[in-house]
Parts: C-alpha cells; structure tokens; sequence
C-alpha cells in the first residue's frame, strides 16, 4: 500500500494550479505513508531489540525509514505550503525533487528491514528444525517409557513452535510451487508426529520385535526427510547444489508445444522443425504411461494411440507448410499454414481430453472401490485374532491396493493442469508408497502379539493415515476436473467466488468487466481506507483466546473479503472484474447479517451494555441490505459501473468501521460474563505473530492449521504405563 501511494505522490499531474480539496487530498495520502512507515518501523525496532546480532543494521534501517516517511508528510502538509490569499488555487508542492529523494530513501530502507527480518525468520526456522532433530535423536534411543514421556512432550512443544514458525512461511510464500511443496512437507509431519508416538510406544513395550523395529525407523526417516524440504524450500537452496527436477507432465507439454505453434503466426524462424518434433516426442513418450498401465481401459488405449498417430501427420503437414511459407510467403500458403495450426492444436487438445478422461475415471473407480476400506479392516481383525497366514493373506491385497493407487497418482500427476496440483500428486503418490509398508509391519507385529494394546492402536493410527490420504485424493480429483473445465485456475481460491452455473445461472453471458487505469486511481484512497480497517479487524479478532467463537469466525471471515475487495481496486487478486466484485459484495453482506444474528444470541447471555449491543446489531442489518441492494442493482455503461464499484467499496467499508467497534465491545461483554475466566490472550511477541503481507495475510489459507496439536498434547497426556507394568 505504501508503495502505491508513493507512486500517486510522484505521478501526479504537474499542474500549476490545484484546489484546496485536491491538497488536502495529496496530505492524507502523505501523512498514511506516515502512519504507515510508523506502523512498520516499531516492529522492526522490536524485532531489531530481540536480536542483537542484527540490531544495529536494523536499527539504521528503521530511523532512516521513520526519517523518510516523516519528510514526505512535511513535504505534502498544506499548511507548509505557501500560497496567495486572493487565489483559490495554490502550487501542489515547493519542492517535488524532496519528495523524490524521501520516497527513494524510504523504499530502500523499508526494503532493508524487510531482507534483515526474512534472515531472521529463516533463523529461527532452522533454529527450531535443529531442537527438533536432536530431541527426535533422544526419542529413538530412549529405553523406558517415563523417560520415552518426558521427551516426547519436550518434542511435542518444540512441534508447535516449528508449526507456527513454517505455517507464517507458507503463507508468506509468493511461488505457488514453493508453496505446494511446503503444505506437502508439514502435511507429513503432522501425520508422522502422531505416528512416531504409538510406533516408539509399540517398539518400547515389545523391544525384541523387529516388525515393530522396522514400523519405528520408517516413521523417524520419513520426518527426517520432510524436515530437510522445509529447509530446503525456506533457504531455496538443494543439496550439494543439486537442480531441482522439475516434474514433465503430459499437460505441461502439451501447453508449451502449443504455444510454439501458435507462435509461428507471429514469427516463421523463431524456432527450427527439429524443436518440435522432438517436443512431441517427448509427449507421446509420456503417454506410454497411460497405453503401458494394466488399470487404462482398451477404449482409452486406442484412442490415445490413434490420436498419438495422428498428432505426428498433423506436424508433418504443418512442418510441410511452414517450410513453403518459409521460403515464399503468399497468401494462400499463409492461410494454408493457419490451417495447419489449428488442425494440430486440435489434435493436441483431443489427446489432452483422452489423458485426462483415461486418468480420472480410473481414479474415480478406484476410489469409489477402495471407499469401504475392507483390506484395512479385515487387518485388524485378524492381527487382533493372532491370524498369522491371514494377516500375510491380506497384506498381500494391501499391497495390490497400493500399486493402484500409486499408478492412479502418476496419472493424474500428468493431468492435473497446475504445478502446485503435480506437487499434490507427487505427495500422493509418495504417502501410499510409503504408508503401506508401514501398515502391513504395524499388522505384523499385531498380529505376533495379539493383546498388545500399544500395537493395535499403533495399526490404528497408520489405518487412518491411509483412509485419510483416500479422502484428500476425492478433493484433489475434484480440482483437477475444476482446472480442466475451467471453472478454477489456481489450486486454492476464495469459496464466495462465483463459479459458471452454480451462484448465476446467466453468468457466462455477462461481459467481464474491469477497472481501467483511471478508475483505479480514482478509488485508491477508499481502498486504501479499507485496508486498514481489514488490518484493524484482523488485530482486535487476534486478542480474542477462543478462535472458534462465532463471532470471530464472521469477523475473519468478512476481513477477508473486504481484504479481497481492496485488492480489486488495485487490479490485483482473485476477484478479476466488476461482476466479481458485486458478487463478492453480497456474500459480504450475507456474512454480516449472520454476524448480526451471532450478536443477537450474544445479547441474551449479558446483561450490561445488552441495548447498546442490540442497537449495534440492528445498524449491522441495516448496512448489509443496503449493501446487498447496491450489489444486485444493474449498472448499464462504463460511467455507471464505476459509480455502483465506488458505491460498494464505501458501504463495505462503512460495515468494517462498525465491526471495528463490535470485536472490542463483544470481548469485554464475554470477559464480564465469563467472572474473570477471561476471552482475552496476550498480545503476543513480535516473533510469535505473523508478519503478513499482501494476500498472504488474508487469504483463506491464513489460518495455518498447526499439526493437529490439540491431538498430539491429547496424547502425551492420556498416555500411561499401563503395559510397561
């Protein structure tokens, strides 16, 4: 934000003349730089306190920042400006080279205290990765269960502490493929943690076992493994210098070969004929994957063949054509090769669908087959039993079971149009090959000591492992088939977002419509306004301790998209033209009329302040159908557009002006009636809060789960010596 309004500062129009109302515009916009230079720099002074090896670079950066954002107030105050009585209109600024020179000084100092931070959160994450490795050392040597206890809740805290710290870094992440890569890593680690608890507990209570042996180790090796990727993606390095491979897919290729094609409109000699073959031969190689799998159907097969036969004469004619165009460039050859082009585009689109329809319904059968996890259950019931040959028995179809599932995962990793959806396959893919070992060894030694308590549990736990990985594949089968018809184009999106036929059943039709330049820069500062209120939002929801309190949730939730909002009036985020922003605006008004239900329920629990709360709610109501009658009234023309745009920004934002005064008054009516249990947490540490930027901060993914910890400080507590006795 700070960025863009410097950029108004120094962009403006160099008139001579200015009016009074164009001034006092141009000083708000300098004095919130202001404001918000002094926002940033007390963090980094705080950040700057806590880590001295840094303190006095930081410290530099700060008083520079603070120095420059106070000289572009000075320089925009209108009361500084020196201007004739007699005339309405005055110079717009006595010295815009100081403005320049601020604004350059500042960029560059915030910037400098943005890099010492990033080092200084990557220290940490290491920090806690290396206390992490060292207690899982001590957890694989102990040799009781008391000592087994106390090191896993040491573990279990140092757990947490990694959680937050990488959770802020997903979030933080800008690459979408870093960001994949990362959710896959802590995914793991939230599932190994539990693992890891009844694997080291099977393997204390029946030490001699080497089934159990084999369970535990597997669980160690793989956090070991996820713990070098968050590094590895937090300090973007491999290693010994290793390249990182990227995953080819059949999608990708194709996209690329496409676009050489189509490039041959613009430029004949870009590229040589012995680039594109070798492109397509590098896509039919990988649709052997499809034509050589036992699970592809005999329709499929023929059709990929046949389209794989047809893409090589459909080239070899283009190529033909291209090389005449080449040397003699007539009209009719140039329409010759236009035809040429679209004809092997085609084909190439036919042979995407055919891959994509051979994958997916593969993985639909399966996992519709696999849904009542029969092999699973059959395991534990005949390791309770001691049944030794039937165990092995069904270990043998789990493993089966496995082989499917992993070739159904590199299928689809060829289909899934997006490379954080190829990452999720690769995690996939990598989860069942590992998994399954686990569980047939957790069975063994189930079954070689049927009463163990400890090892059925242990097999449980590695049971719902696999179930669960089940279920996130339905999910992902989901997206891949939304990136495929278009009605989704990143991996994760805002739910509220309209979607081809689901909110509007005449939604194709509409015009897609955007904010140009000019408008933008008519409505920044409303956005700007509303940012603000989002961050103050986002800090008084922050102070409240119970997190899963209705009130919050509507609270977070409207943050969110007005956050969404602001961001359409910068040209950037997921709400792409104005038909999104209204229908954005409705759901925006929806959630706060829940909200205002959410107080009504509130008000019958207090007693002070109840009218006050009521009357609050009602003026909630209020705002959201007048809101909501703004966004469903039509707008014809670009002038009328912009108004009804202008129109839902301000009544969004008066909304967030009323909830920034509801979250406080709503705590302190809590606090009140809970008698001094308290609804209030400590404002907490710099190093514990998130430093959040841009859409990061307020995306739907912000709210980092952190490994299922309430589940894993269950377990330490429940846990007893039962059968160490």
């Amino acid at each position: 934000p700070s960025c863009l309004q410097i950029t108004t500062l120094i962009n403006h129009k160099d008139k001579p003349k200015r009016s009074d109302k164009t001034l006092q515009a141009i000083q708000r916009v300098g004095q919130a730089v202001n404001l918000a230079v002094g926002r940033f720099v007390t963090v980094g002074e705080a950040i700057a306190n806590e880590n001295h090896e840094l303190k006095e670079e930081m410290s530099v950066a700060c008083i520079e920042a603070r120095r420059a954002g106070e000289t572009i107030a000075q320089l925009t105050d209108v009361a500084s400006l020196d201007h004739p009585e007699s005339d309405s209109h005055i110079t717009i600024f006595t010295d815009k080279t100081g403005v320049v020179k601020a604004a350059r000084l500042l960029l560059s100092s915030v910037t400098k205290v943005l890099v010492l931070a990033d080092r200084i959160v990557i220290k940490q994450i290491i920090t806690s990765r290396n206390k992490v490795l060292a207690t899982m050392d001590q957890l694989e040597k102990v040799s009781s269960f008391q000592e087994f206890v106390q090191i896993f809740s040491q573990f279990g805290n140092e757990m947490v502490e990694f959680a937050h710290l990488t959770g802020d870094r997903q979030n933080d992440l800008k690459d979408e493929k870093k960001k994949a890569r990362m959710a896959a890593s802590r995914a793991v680690l939230e599932k190994c943690t539990m693992m890891l608890l009844t694997a080291s507990k099977t393997c204390l209570r029946h030490p001699d076992c080497e089934s159990a042996r084999i369970n535990k180790d597997g669980v160690f090796h793989r956090m070991r493994l996820a713990l070098e990727q968050v590094i590895e993606i937090v300090t973007d390095s491999r290693p010994n210098g290793e390249n990182e491979m990227a995953p080819i897919s059949i999608y990708s290729g194709i996209r690329e070969f496409k676009n050489k094609v189509e490039g041959l409109r613009e430029n004949l000699y870009f590229l040589s004929k012995e680039n594109l073959s070798t492109m397509l031969e590098v896509i039919l190689e990988h649709t052997e994957d499809f034509t050589d799998s036992a699970y592809t159907s005999h329709e499929h097969r023929e059709h990929i063949l046949e389209l794989s036969k047809q893409a090589k004469m459909e080239l070899e004619q283009l190529v033909s054509v291209w090389m005449q165009a080449q040397n003699q460039k007539t009209k009719d050859l140039m329409e010759d090769l236009e035809v040429a082009i679209l004809k092997t585009c085609q084909c190439m689109n036919d042979l995407k669908r055919e891959v994509h329809g051979a994958a997916t319904s593969l993985a639909a059968d399966l996992l519709k087959y696999h849904t009542d996890h029969m092999v699973l259950k059959a395991l534990k019931i005949t390791g309770v039993e001691g049944n030794l040959e039937a165990v092995a028995e069904y270990t043998c179809k789990l493993s089966e079971q496995k082989e499917q599932l992993v070739e159904m995962c590199r299928l689809l990793r060829h289909v899934s149009g997006t490379e954080p959806l190829e990452i999720t396959c690769i995690h996939a893919e990598d989860t069942f090959q590992v998994t399954g070992p686990q569980i047939i060894s957790a069975a063994e030694t189930l079954a070689l000591h049927p009463s163990s308590k400890i090892a059925k549990e242990n097999l449980e736990v590695f049971c719902e492992a696999w179930e669960s990985q089940l279920s996130d594949m339905s999910l992902l089968l989901r997206e891949i088939n939304d990136v495929f018809e278009g009605r989704r184009g990143e991996k994760r999106v805002y739910l509220s977002l309209p979607r081809p036929g689901k909110h509007n059943a005449n939604l194709k039709a509409l015009k897609p419509v955007k904010l140009d330049t000019e408008e933008q820069a008519k409505i920044a500062k409303l956005g700007l306004e509303l940012h603000l209120l989002t961050a103050d939002v986002d800090s008084e929801t922050e102070k409240w301790e119970d997190q899963e309190n209705e009130i919050v949730q509507h609270g977070q939730g409207m943050s969110s998209m007005a956050y969404s909002m602001y961001l359409f009036t910068r040209g950037e985020g997921l709400l792409k033209t104005t038909q999104d922003l209204f229908h954005q605006a409705e759901i925006f008004a929806t959630e706060g009329t829940k909200l205002a239900s959410a107080l009504h329920a509130l008000s019958d629990q207090v007693h002070d302040d109840k009218p006050l709360l009521l009357l609050e709610a009602e003026k909630l109501i209020s705002m959201c159908k007048q809101l909501q009658i703004t966004a469903k009234a039509s707008a014809q023309g670009k002038s009328a557009t912009f108004t009804k745009v202008d129109a839902c920004i301000l009544k969004t934002r008066n909304v967030m002006t009323l909830l920034c005064q509801l979250l406080p008054l709503c705590c302190k009516l809590l606090r009140k009636n809970k008698a001094g249990n308290g609804c209030l947490k400590p404002a907490p540490p710099w190093k514990e809060d998130r430093i959040r930027t841009g859409t990061n901060a307020r995306t739907p993914e912000r709210r980092v789960d952190t490994f299922g910890i309430k589940s894993l400080e269950n377990h330490v507590t429940n846990m007893t010596f039962l059968e160490s006795k």
